[in-house]
């Protein structure tokens, strides 16, 4: 690795702790121990701009900030753990721990079912030992991946995680570092990988302090949280380090298993090599060393494949992007908004588009946008896009982040989630839709500023003006928004348990299912929806293959197969098993025979083998 670029921190061993701190434009920084004991320690600097200076008889716990330039004290930018909050002194932390992980090897991606949740509202201990001790009922449902939203520290208590300020702090109301990683060793013993999700397109308003160190940003490029972080200006190198090294960190001693990057085209780098091509390469490096696999995943609010297009093909080489558009599709299908974002959308043939193209929007006219928006995907195989129907975003940035759940009817829900488990994308399930939660999922913050409070409501008023939501939103800064947000756990309800075990058995069969285990860009069909509202899709694997076919329709349909084969009916959405009005199409369809679907249905049809 190139010597600009190396470990940032507080390095802990042995009773003996090595700080190392960059800011290259300071005549001075020192090493302030506040406890236990009060001594000043100076650093020296090296070419690179990079302060260090190594103390003997250090402890765990030992609390220090840098005094730069002889004037101001301040937290170190890459603090470990700040147990008092954004505002005081970092912690000395040892890294040793007690892994009992030594024989994960890892999942492939193209198998990943995800299951994303948020640490604070997941349950009512409102931490990483919530998160364990709800592991046994994630195995059973028959989830492989948790992905949790930011847990870098934050101001307070509560907050979705987008406004951490130390990249390299376990928010301490969590369970701090060794909080989290006994979660991940309790997911890899249950066979159960992690991704964490991180935000390296900018840092939150109240307690990033940075800037009093180095030239973190650059007024050259903008984004929607004012000035750009300095990836391409003079001085990058540092900041490119200091995200760089944040990743591996996260990768490598926390034995996490993929990092899910928020809003990666608000990383603004013109630079010659990409910042998130840099980190691809350092990250493929580190899975060779480990003999793990470790992935990329990018939120990408622009149909551009060169993100995840090889680095041989002049892509970035990501292993996997989010695709909001298959949940804007089915959302604005399903519940009949066109507004806001969802202005583009609310046709079935753009469902169908989701399917067999991935991006909608992949070089036509985008009237939300008014412009023409997108790329095609190429060969990218389906195994490289995660999809959803409900996630963090699209519930919490509504007005009274409501679910699905209270706006579709039972029968909806499950076509819902029969269409994200059953498309050949990697899947992932909101926390709580698996049983139907009724709860909302709000955006809520505790900022210590009033000033601060005032411009993030009057913010997201604005932001969210164009859709046509009939209340305001409760206040992100109230207690009771938070507390509203966690999960009932109500599952023993009628309706919430047989949601859970149509949850089940579908994920069951989407792993089990051979012709559904096939994630090459040849290996579905879907026939053209046409007038009749039902989409069909046919999956492929080898000799074995099936038709899944999806009714929108509000009443019962009659519908014929659109291929001449005999098919076995091997799932029926509509069973009353969970909870369905009853099975009306029979268990053996004939060739070019028409047959009933139930309304909002889903079935699964086997071609019968040939004698």
């Amino acid at each position: 690795m190139n010597e600009l670029y190396r470990p940032v921190g507080a390095f802990y061993k042995e009773d003996t702790c090595h700080f190392v701190v960059w800011a290259p434009k300071k005549e001075s920084v020192e090493l302030v121990v506040t406890h236990p004991y009060q001594k000043i320690y100076p650093l020296q600097k090296d070419d690179a701009g990079y302060w260090q200076a190594t103390v003997e008889n250090v402890t765990p716990g030992l609390r220090y900030l840098y005094r730069i330039d002889g004037e101001m004290q301040r937290p170190d930018p890459a603090s470990l753990s700040q147990p008092e909050g954004v505002h005081k002194a970092s912690e000395v932390i040892d890294h040793n721990f007690s892994w009992t992980d030594d024989s994960w090897k890892g999942i492939p991606l193209e198998d990943l079912i995800i299951y994303e949740l948020h640490t604070g509202t997941f349950t009512q201990n409102h931490n990483f030992e919530g998160i364990i001790n709800k592991m046994d009922y994630l195995v059973e449902l028959g989830i492989n991946a948790i992905e949790i939203m930011p847990i870098a520290q934050f101001p307070g208590s509560r907050n979705w995680g987008y406004d951490g300020v130390y990249p390299y702090a376990v928010q301490n109301s969590y369970g701090g570092v060794n909080g989290l990683k006994r979660l991940v060793n309790a997911a890899h013993t249950k066979g159960i990988a992690i991704i964490l999700d991180v935000v390296y397109n900018h840092l939150g308003p109240e307690g990033g302090y940075q800037s009093d160190y180095a030239p973190y940003y650059t007024q050259r490029h903008k984004t929607p949280w004012g000035n750009a972080l300095n990836f391409d200006d003079a001085y990058s190198d540092g900041v490119r380090n200091y995200f760089l090294q944040n990743a591996l960190m996260w990768l490598d001693k926390f034995h996490i298993d993929a990092l899910r990057m928020d809003a990666v085209h608000a990383i603004v780098d013109y630079g010659a090599k990409h910042f998130v091509q840099l980190l691809k390469e350092e990250v493929a490096k580190l899975e060779k060393k480990t003999g793990r696999k470790k992935f990329l995943i990018a939120e990408l609010d622009l149909n551009n494949p060169r993100y995840i297009n090889p680095q041989s093909k002049s892509g970035y080489g990501l292993d996997s992007q989010w695709i909001d558009e298959f949940h804007h599709a089915i959302h604005a299908v399903l519940t009949g908004e066109t507004d806001g974002y969802y202005e583009d959308f609310g046709s079935l043939q753009q469902v169908e588009k989701a399917f067999t193209d991935t991006y909608v929007y992949d070089g036509i006219y985008s009237p939300h946008r008014k412009k023409i928006f997108g790329a095609p995907v190429g060969n990218n195989d389906y195994g490289k896009f995660v999809v959803f129907s409900q996630n963090h975003d699209h519930i919490g940035n509504r007005a009274l982040g409501d679910r699905l759940t209270q706006t579709l009817s039972f029968e909806a829900l499950k076509l819902a989630a029969a269409l994200v488990i059953f498309s050949p994308y990697i899947p992932l399930l909101f926390m709580g839709e698996e049983y139907g939660e009724k709860n909302p999922f709000f955006y809520f913050t505790s900022h210590s500023d009033p000033d601060l409070v005032n411009a993030v409501t009057e913010g997201r008023k604005k932001e969210f003006s164009y859709f046509s939501f009939k209340y305001d939103f409760p206040g992100p800064q109230e207690e009771d928004t938070y507390r509203q947000s966690v999960l009932s756990w109500n599952i023993n309800g009628n309706e919430h348990a047989a949601m859970f075990r149509f949850y089940k058995a579908i994920i069951q069969l989407r792993k089990t299912l051979i012709a559904l285990q096939n994630k090459e860009r040849d290996s579905m069909k879907v026939y053209p929806v046409n007038d009749n509202k039902v989409l069909t899709i046919e999956r492929k694997n080898g000799e074995e293959s099936a038709f899944i076919i999806f009714n929108f329709n509000e009443e019962k349909k009659d519908y014929t197969l659109p291929a001449e084969t005999s098919c076995n009916k091997i799932f029926d959405s509509s069973a009353a098993q969970w909870n369905g009005p009853g099975e009306v199409t029979p268990l053996t369809i004939n060739v070019t025979k028409s047959f009933s679907l139930n309304p909002y249905s889903t079935i699964i049809l086997q071609p019968l083998k040939q004698a």
